[in-house]
């Protein structure tokens, strides 16, 4: 039997991608490898979101060839898309995919392998879409994600994606249905909502509440997380979802902020203030008892003085927010920031991500050691001496000893330590 692999980088909506090509592998005959070990064919599904996403997705090709001088290279998605010449100098690539034809990477790959490597990086469509996915093979035993949309409209000056991924679209409501249910008959119990831009989906007078209480009705179907989602597209009848014991969404949001300055928040062309970024997660924060809200932070951005990070220290600070992706600014091509004046020194840039991480970290600790002595379900992943972990319905992260096999069960547990990023806990 052939041997394949497929290695991930960047977001979850790549994750989501990759598990539907993942199926089409298995449905075409080959047996899925870690990556790493031996194989016929490699798919590197890459990111392009800073320069070090460029760099790894360079590093990890060249590292396969030289494993697997024999095999079918294929390098896809965002910077497929973007940098298909930088790749095309990697010797023994194959296939070089953007992101229109990516799920289609299996049609190239029975014609062989090429002496040169061919790209195909079509113009990426406007139009609404499906997704073909195979759902008659592997069980699942972890949260599955669901692609419900693609591509964004918004055009912040330091972002790339929307011309690596394209214009806002929605998928075909009954299509993403159908995958949802087939993602729970293979025993997927908690469903994460991806995309570029997810709360923009709309389709034939349909929003994103609309796909939260679709996906509610699927039986088995017990948790329902919505990923990344930016602050303006958010409807405040989530919040009565998230409350309602017979609804499955889950008490959770990610809301990227990206900077706690007016000024700098102006220059990356957002579409809030300050201020109304922080009303809203205090709105969300008094509207849902315990809910967990987590960012993302854009440090370095052009002309970002030490009052505009002194004002981002403190809107993490003094928010609800309970953990900080911490990114550093990287120029891409083709944005407007590139353009832009007054670039912050790389030494400066590491020592506010660094300043960030050690907030976000402490955040995350105080919102631990709150939930000390409550009791919330969770569900569970994985084991590692003694100790099996999983995530609560707001994103904490619980260890707690058995000596069951809890693999994709749901548990009521006690909290009762804080270690680390996590918290120990006993079942209840």
């Amino acid at each position: 039997m052939k041997k394949a692999t497929v290695h991930t980088l960047g977001c979850r909506l790549n994750q989501s991608e990759s598990a539907i090509l993942e199926e089409k592998l298995r449905d075409d005959g080959y047996a899925l490898v870690p990556f790493g070990e031996p194989a016929d064919l490699a798919i590197v599904n890459t990111c392009t979101v800073t320069n070090e996403a460029d760099a790894k997705s360079r590093k990890l090709v060249r590292q396969f060839i030289r494993k697997n001088p024999g095999a079918y290279t294929a390098v896809i998605g965002c910077y497929a898309q973007m940098g298909a010449n930088a790749l095309a100098t990697i010797e023994g690539v194959d296939l070089i995919i953007g992101n229109q034809e990516k799920l289609n990477v299996l049609d190239y790959v029975k014609a062989g392998k090429n002496d040169q490597a061919l790209i195909v990086r079509d113009r990426i469509d406007r139009d609404d879409f499906t997704i073909d996915f195979a759902g008659e093979e592997a069980a699942l035993s972890r949260r599955a994600n669901l692609k419900v949309q693609d591509g964004c409209d918004f055009m912040c000056s330091f972002c790339v994606i929307p011309f690596a991924r394209g214009r806002a679209r929605a998928r075909d409501f009954e299509n993403l249905l159908s995958e949802a249910r087939s993602l729970v008959e293979r025993g997927a119990k908690e469903i994460i909502l991806t995309g570029v831009n997810i709360g923009t989906y709309g389709l034939e007078g349909r929003g994103i509440l609309e796909i939260v209480d679709g996906l509610t009705t699927i039986d088995g179907l017990d948790r329902i997380r919505i990923s990344s989602i930016e602050p303006t597209t958010i409807p405040l009848e989530l919040f009565d979802r998230m409350n309602a014991p017979d609804h499955a969404l889950l008490p959770y949001l990610h809301i990227p902020m990206q900077a706690g300055s007016n000024e700098v928040l102006t220059a990356m062309r957002r579409k809030y203030t300050r201020e109304e970024f922080l009303d809203f997660i205090f709105q969300a924060h008094d509207a849902v008892p315990g809910i967990g809200i987590g960012s993302d932070i854009l440090v370095g951005f052009p002309g970002e003085t030490d009052a505009n990070f002194e004002d981002t220290c403190d809107a993490l600070w003094k928010s609800p927010l309970f953990y900080a992706h911490v990114f550093k600014y990287s120029e891409r091509a083709g944005t407007a920031s590139v353009r832009m004046k007054d670039k912050v020194p790389a030494q400066v840039i590491n020592e506010r991500g660094a300043r960030l991480r050690k907030l976000s970290a402490e955040k995350t600790r105080m919102f631990n050691e709150h939930q000390i002595g409550e009791t919330h379900d969770v569900l569970f992943e994985q084991a590692q001496d003694g100790y099996w972990t999983g995530y609560t319905g707001n994103y904490t992260r619980v260890a707690a000893k058995s000596d069951e096999d809890l693999t994709n069960e749901t548990r009521r547990v006690l909290l009762e330590e804080v270690r680390g990023d996590l918290v120990l806990g006993t079942l209840a």
